[in-house]
């Protein structure tokens, strides 16, 4: 295997959403919340995203620095409505297949 083929670089983030009211509630914001994780695959910053198994939340992958996926992360109208919080974790990507390495670029 040739010396770095995994290798990677750039900064990612995952917003992790933890769904703080009932399902009844968050099933109520959903058509809004679908929107804008449409916008944020349309403006390239979105790259993955997905429920939580068991549903307790959802993770998105994002490109891009904490600083600017916390504020795009407190418009999501989970967040707005009260019925999620999110924690943004921030990462350099070091190693990676081609495909996810493409991404992080």
């Amino acid at each position: 295997m040739p010396a770095g083929k995994y290798r990677a670089e750039g900064h990612l983030s995952l917003i992790l959403l933890d769904y703080v009211k009932p399902l009844e509630d968050v099933d109520a914001q959903m058509e809004a919340h679908v929107a804008f994780l449409e916008q944020g695959f349309e403006q390239g910053v979105f790259v993955v995203a997905g429920r939580r198994e068991p549903r307790t939340g959802g993770v998105i992958l994002c490109r891009g620095v904490a600083e600017d996926i916390e504020a795009l992360a407190q418009t999501d109208p989970f967040v707005v409505s009260g019925v999620a919080t999110a924690e943004v974790v921030e990462f350099k990507a070091s190693f990676a297949v081609d495909a996810v390495a493409r991404l992080a670029r």
